[in-house]
């Protein structure tokens, strides 16, 4: 009795392994498409269903493998294998469609409305009547239409050219086969052909062996394009840092500590110390709208820009206008705000201005003061005019200058960092060194995010003690 099972099974399990493969890719198809949620993920929605419902007719066109549902349900086999055959057309036809251009996208589209109205017709005819075949002759010859316009736009390189969103040897040749394959099994019928109920499900697979391929090679490729990319960005992140100073400023009766911790491999943040003697300079923080290798080649423009102004490192509103003309015409709509802090310790005289940036910190007799002394964002105006913040510098001043990166971080309610805690953390390590007090605020800066969360912004603190 098992050996009659088994001889009975075996020239069925071909079928029923190919059936399920393609079942198979196809769930798997769509549920992928599911999860990625970007712009031309139909294509993948398309050629999963399309898998899917050609793997359940396979399965529904082998007994041994429709005998595994109920037994109320056998006597529905004809049906469903009628019902899957007028569906089948309708996701090829969309696939292809989004692979195709021009003309044989338009065409593609008229079929597919005939494709609609004969599965409808068919699937009430099988429902409603017992002649589930009454539309099959029609489904055949769309589908026999629909094979040779496939085989001729692949087949000829000028046509597969010109309405064919993509074009490679191995996925023609795999939809040649297919294509071809169909042909045959809705024509041999007509010119009394031998049939072989084998070669078309051994064709599709054909078929999808082509695209996986094809989908390898892409892989690889974008792979390879991936390491390239991350060997440009480590260039460019060591362009960038040779352009950031690479120690604080010697300056007397100053203590500085730096700290910058960008988002990405590249920052559009940018700092720089104008030091003009033992006693007097500069310190600027500019911020680039935008994040990655646009505003970090912004970013590079001020560093070669500010050579152009550090004649005038003692006039701050001098500094910014003329960093916002040369700038100018290299923006093309990109902004950038900026702020900058002149100290002459042997004068004891500090002078700020600002670019549209937040306001300056300033810790002096136990009160943290909020100093603003804004003009335009930089690309705003060809020519803008930056006022000007005068202030006696006394030892026991503390300065900080900082980018919207260190106050705009949530937490997990959605609470922004911003200033009230900012100053908080400072009043806290108001006794401890710059170079601690900028530890502090990146600790406690990090913890204030979810641990999951990345960075949002690029982070550029400077703290200044007077001594």
């Amino acid at each position: 009795m098992e050996d009659q099972v088994l001889a009975a099974l075996r020239p069925q399990i071909g079928a029923i392994i190919l059936g399920s493969v393609f079942l198979f890719l196809g769930l798997a198809a769509c549920a992928t498409a599911t999860v990625r949620h970007r712009e031309g993920v139909r294509i993948l929605v398309w050629f999963g269903i399309f898998s899917a419902t050609y793997g359940a007719r396979i399965l529904a066109e082998v007994p041994a493998a429709f005998s595994l549902l109920p037994r109320s349900a056998w006597a529905a086999r004809p049906s469903a294998i009628a019902i899957l055959t007028y569906l089948i057309i309708i996701p090829a036809l969309l696939f292809w469609r989004e692979l195709s251009l021009g003309k044989l996208r338009r065409f593609l589209l008229i079929a597919l409305f005939a494709a609609w109205a004969i599965a409808i017709a068919g699937v009430a005819a099988t429902l409603m009547t017992d002649s589930p075949r009454r539309f099959m002759p029609y489904n055949n010859l769309l589908v026999i239409a629909f094979s040779l316009t496939l085989l001729a736009v692949t087949a000829v390189p000028g046509l597969a050219t010109r309405f064919l969103a993509s074009s490679n040897r191995v996925s023609v040749a795999g939809t040649l086969v297919l294509a071809a394959t169909v042909l045959y099994s809705n024509t041999w019928y007509l010119f009394h052909l031998p049939f072989y109920p084998f070669v078309e499900p051994l064709a599709f697979a054909v078929f999808v062996m082509s695209l996986g391929y094809v989908a390898a090679a892409r892989i690889f490729a974008d792979e390879r394009r991936l390491i390239d990319i991350q060997k440009e960005l480590a260039i460019a992140r060591e362009i960038q840092s040779s352009i950031l100073p690479k120690t604080d400023p010697a300056i007397g009766h100053l203590q500085v500590s730096a700290a910058y911790r960008p988002m990405t491999a590249v920052a559009g943040d940018f700092y720089d110390f104008l030091p003009v003697d033992r006693n007097r300079v500069g310190f600027l923080v500019a911020d680039v709208a935008g994040h990655g290798v646009p505003a970090a080649l912004i970013a590079s423009m001020i560093k070669v820009a500010m050579q152009a102004v550090a004649s005038r490192a003692h006039e701050p509103s001098q500094v910014l206008r003329g960093l916002n003309r040369i700038l100018w015409t290299q923006l093309r709509g990109q902004l950038v705000s900026a702020a900058y802090l002149w100290l002459d310790t042997e004068g004891g005289r500090a002078s700020y201005s600002a670019a549209g940036h937040p306001p300056l910190l300033r810790w002096r007799s136990g009160e943290l003061e909020r100093i603003e002394s804004n003009g335009l964002l930089f690309g705003v105006m060809s020519d803008s005019d930056y006022p000007v913040r005068d202030m006696p510098l006394n030892p026991g001043d503390r300065f900080l200058l900082y980018t919207d990166g260190a106050t705009e971080p949530e937490n997990a309610k959605g609470q922004m960092f911003g200033d009230h805690k900012l100053e908080a953390v400072l009043r806290d390590v108001q006794s401890r060194p710059p170079s601690e007090v900028s530890t502090c605020l990146l600790r406690e800066i990090g913890s204030w995010q979810p641990s999951q969360t990345s960075q949002q912004d690029d982070i550029t603190l400077i703290v200044i003690d007077v001594v």
